[in-house]
């Protein structure tokens, strides 16, 4: 029985394959082909996720439901940018929805800390890396929507499958290097707090 790693790493390159089925196939057929087989591979991504880990995450359905629009669009319209819009909505859905929970209570990550147990950092710390990562999200969607228009199909599909999360790699570099000066500057402060009220004894 594959365990739940094993599971998990098997859709993280399962994701992959709507993108990569249409760049292959938009270089060798009409877009509407393209179109289709980007559409099968994603209903098929689907089912899978449902029969190996009896759920659908959330973020499965919003992909699903807008390659299934947008797709629909493209075909329909013979145009294939409204299938490669996608990652552009689902950047402004996401960003939307880490600004709501933030906005109204807890974020995201202090929920998922909390669910998990494995809560080591401040909530402050938290709430700011989710203030980042969701205009990170926004920034990526319009970065991929400028992609979709303006560049070629094969530089799309880079961006929307690896390239993502090489980026995204280097933004949590640069998170960790924030979080690291902010602990530190706090260090300082309760440090120099204990010195004046020790001296002031």
């Amino acid at each position: 029985m594959m365990s739940n790693t094993n599971i998990n790493k098997n859709f993280f390159l399962l994701s992959f394959l709507p993108a990569i089925a249409y760049w292959y196939l938009e270089e060798n057929h009409p877009v509407h082909i393209a179109v289709i087989g980007g559409l099968i591979l994603a209903v098929i991504e689907i089912i899978l996720e449902k029969i190996f880990t009896r759920h659908v995450h959330t973020l499965s359905k919003l992909n699903f439901g807008l390659i299934l629009v947008l797709g629909s669009l493209s075909v329909f319209a013979h145009e294939g940018v409204w299938f490669k819009l996608q990652p552009f909505f689902t950047g402004i859905a996401l960003f939307s929805f880490l600004i709501y929970k933030l906005k109204t209570g807890e974020g995201l990550l202090e929920e998922m800390s909390e669910l998990m147990g494995t809560k080591k950092l401040p909530n402050f710390i938290l709430r700011s890396m989710e203030w980042h990562m969701a205009f990170f999200l926004l920034a990526y969607g319009f970065f991929m929507g400028g992609l979709a228009i303006y560049s070629d199909t094969g530089t799309w599909t880079f961006f929307k499958t690896i390239g993502f999360y090489l980026v995204f790699f280097v933004f949590m570099i640069g998170e960790m290097v924030l979080i690291r000066k902010k602990l530190s500057k706090l260090v300082r402060e309760h440090e120099l707090l204990k010195h004046h009220f020790q001296n002031r004894s």
